[in-house]
């Protein structure tokens, strides 16, 4: 897959339209693709898959404004409120309007990804049959799946439009044609199709396979399986069962396969021999020495390095996502978790705080030779003093890119991962009522993290964590199962940017964000206005440049 990302990328509306009428004009020009070429299905999975990483800092695909500072995990950062404004209101639940250029850029690069992923299985389609063209098939499809899934959740009502629609019906095609499970359906169905068509491994490195497109399914299907009210609302009313279902046939294929847990949970999140790993199941490939200036970089994250080796001290771990690390006296979560407004070296924690938050006086990515300090902070005062490590690497790496102002690194970033998987399985059983098979589930995820300590030595006194015990250190009825799989969730992918949507999906955001910028209003004064309102902050507007583009034909999202 590295081959893949780095191949050049094709401009699939110019390609091959302008035929030639001398020797000079027949010739092919360097960069671009003659209609032969358009037609290979393999050129064209190369430009559907270099998709995944044609994002920028502002339009960021790792969706870390949206999934992470959008929640209680994480500040903004940056300079101040005025930093990416557009983010800003988005943290705080307030002054967000339909008119952001943000959303209108991530809407229009969501769909230019969702373009070549059509022309690619509309000329497959009518091609003649050739080994592997299901397959191919298959990868177009699951990659369509996932810039679909995207939308889904940062929009919830969005136009589907697939290979069949001809372009100049585009703007007949209305946001809210499909129900919100229809919509979910259709998603369902790309990642089903990978399913049925794709091997179980690849033998190029990054690809989607089989195992990877069941763990999608399995996640498309636990947010489908989440009932919301109406189109008007976003209250969840019901847990479909049939869909939970689908989850845990899906997630069975997953369990079956060689994937497996990294014996460290720091493994996931350090480069090198460590990328695509037993726990990553599909990942953004990133490069470097590919004969571009810089490499296939990952510009999602380039803002969260701190200013101590880079720049911009972007997406800081919240105060309260620290707390939420303390541990009992017994090794479990706190119930008054939220109460310190520092973190305490007398405490003892979850050790995946360590792989997780940069603290100061604590090594840099488990380096012994680069401490992080309070200076390191661009402003303390507004947005505390911890960085995000998950996505950062050590800058004597050489996967560590400096492109002053900005220092951005190669390292692979996981779409989906064992872990996930795991915790997914153990939801759909819980609300199955199946709650005593997802006990050892979320304790093979503890068992892990209480083994995650051979590079965090220096940490290892302040670390406390044991797996639940039913009827020792907790009785472990439904509620409390579904109260502790929600905790892990927390913790395990933390910083990953998927802890709003998980709060949507479960109809509490309104409670946990309200809850949250209660105790934050007396830590940081910006949030003195915050507050999120149900039915309309679980989801973003549609863009209005979008729908002036439909002639009006869209509809906006309640409340905006």
């Amino acid at each position: 897959m590295k081959k893949i990302t780095t191949k050049i990328a094709i401009l699939m509306v110019l390609a091959g339209l302008l035929p030639g009428c001398t020797k000079f004009l027949d010739q092919t020009p360097n960069g671009v693709l003659s209609s032969d070429q358009v037609k290979e299905p393999e050129r064209l999975l190369t430009a559907t898959y270099a998709a995944l990483g044609n994002d920028h800092y502002d339009v960021p695909f790792s969706l870390w404004p949206y999934g992470t500072v959008r929640s209680d995990d994480a500040y903004k950062g940056g300079s101040g409120p005025q930093d990416i404004q557009t983010f800003h209101f988005l943290e705080v639940s307030n002054n967000i309007t339909t008119n952001f250029a943000e959303l209108d850029k991530l809407w229009f690069q969501l769909y230019v990804a969702i373009s070549r992923a059509n022309t690619t299985i509309k000329t497959i389609q009518e091609m003649d049959n050739f080994d592997g063209k299901e397959e191919k098939l298959g990868e177009a499809r699951f990659l369509r799946g996932h810039f679909y899934f995207m939308l889904k959740i940062l929009f919830k009502y969005v136009p589907y439009i697939d290979e069949n629609v001809p372009v100049d019906s585009y703007e007949t095609v209305s946001n809210r044609a499909l129900s919100n499970d229809a919509l979910w359906q259709k998603i369902v169905a790309d990642f089903q199709y990978a399913v049925d068509h794709l091997p179980a491994v690849q033998t190029e490195v990054g690809r989607a396979n089989r195992i990877a497109a069941a763990a999608y399914l399995a996640k498309a299907y636990l947010y489908k399986g989440y009932r919301q009210d109406n189109a008007e609302r976003n209250m969840v009313t019901g847990i479909d069962a049939g869909d939970l279902e689908k989850v845990v046939q899906n997630t069975d294929i997953v369990l079956s396969s060689n994937h497996t847990l990294e014996t460290d949970f720091a493994f996931n999140f350090l480069p090198g021999k460590y990328e695509n790993g037993t726990e990553a199941l599909f990942s953004v490939q990133f490069s470097k020495d590919d004969g571009t200036k810089f490499g296939r970089v990952n510009f999602s994250d380039v803002l969260s390095v701190p200013m101590g080796v880079g720049c911009c001290d972007f997406n800081k771990p919240s105060q309260s996502l620290v707390n939420a690390f303390r541990t009992t006296g017994k090794g479990l979560p706190l119930d008054n978790y939220n109460a310190l407004n520092s973190f305490n070296t007398s405490e003892k924690y979850d050790p995946r705080l360590f792989h997780t938050v940069a603290i100061p006086g604590l090594p840099y990515k488990y380096s012994s030779k680069r401490t992080y300090e309070e200076s390191w902070n661009r402003n303390p005062a507004e947005y505390a003093v911890y960085a995000s490590l998950k996505e950062n690497v050590d800058p004597d790496c050489d996967c560590f890119v400096p492109m002053v102002p900005f220092y951005a690194n190669t390292k692979n970033r996981i779409v989906l991962r064992f872990a996930d998987v795991l915790l997914m399985r153990a939801e759909a059983l819980i609300e199955l009522h199946r709650s005593i098979e997802a006990l050892p589930l979320i304790n093979q995820v503890r068992t892990r993290a209480k083994n995650s300590t051979s590079l965090t030595g220096y940490a290892n006194d302040k670390t406390l964590i044991e797996t639940y015990k039913n009827g020792d250190n907790i009785v472990w009825t439904e509620e409390n199962a579904r109260k502790a799989l929600r905790w892990e969730r927390r913790l395990e992918l933390a910083m990953e940017n998927g802890r709003f949507f998980d709060l949507v999906r479960w109809g509490i955001a309104d409670q946990a964000m309200n809850a949250y910028y209660d105790v934050e209003k007396s830590r940081r004064s910006y949030y003195s206005s915050a507050h999120f309102t149900a039915d309309r902050n679980e989801y973003l507007p549609i863009p209005e440049a979008q729908i002036r583009l439909s002639k009006y034909l869209y509809k906006q999202n309640p409340g905006y």
